[in-house]
C-alpha cells in the first residue's frame, strides 16, 4: 500500500509541475516549458493510473486534484507573487478539509 501512496504523491507532484509549466510557457510561446507541460501531465496520469489499481477512484482523485490545487495555489502565492487574502486562505482550508473528509469516509482503499 505504501507504493500506491508513493505513486499517488508522485502523480500530484508531476501534475503541479505541469500546471506550473503552463504558467511558465506564457501561452505556448516558450518552447521548453511548453514541452514540459505534456511530459509532466503524461507522467502524472501514468502514475495516477497505476495508483488506481489498488486505490478507490473517489479517494485517489480527490487527493490528486485537491492537493494539486492547494499546492498550485501556494506556488502562485509564493513564486508568482499572486495576491493572498482571507477568502483565498479559507478556500484552501476548505479544499484540504474536503480531502480529509473524503479520505476518512470509510471507503476501503
Amino acid at each position: 500500500m505504501l507504493n500506491t501512496w508513493l505513486l499517488l504523491f508522485g502523480a500530484i507532484v508531476l501534475e503541479v509541475a505541469g500546471t506550473t509549466s503552463m504558467k511558465l510557457s506564457y501561452g505556448f510561446t516558450r518552447l521548453i516549458p511548453s514541452i514540459m507541460i505534456f511530459v509532466f501531465y503524461g507522467a502524472s496520469f501514468t502514475l495516477l493510473n497505476l495508483a488506481l489499481k489498488k486505490m478507490a477512484v473517489s479517494v485517489a482523485y480527490t487527493i490528486w486534484a485537491g492537493l494539486g490545487t492547494a499546492l498550485v495555489a501556494v506556488i502562485g502565492i509564493v513564486y508568482f507573487k499572486e495576491n493572498v487574502n482571507v477568502i483565498k486562505v479559507l478556500g484552501l482550508c476548505l479544499v484540504i478539509g474536503g480531502i480529509v473528509v473524503i479520505n476518512n469516509s470509510g471507503i476501503r482503499h
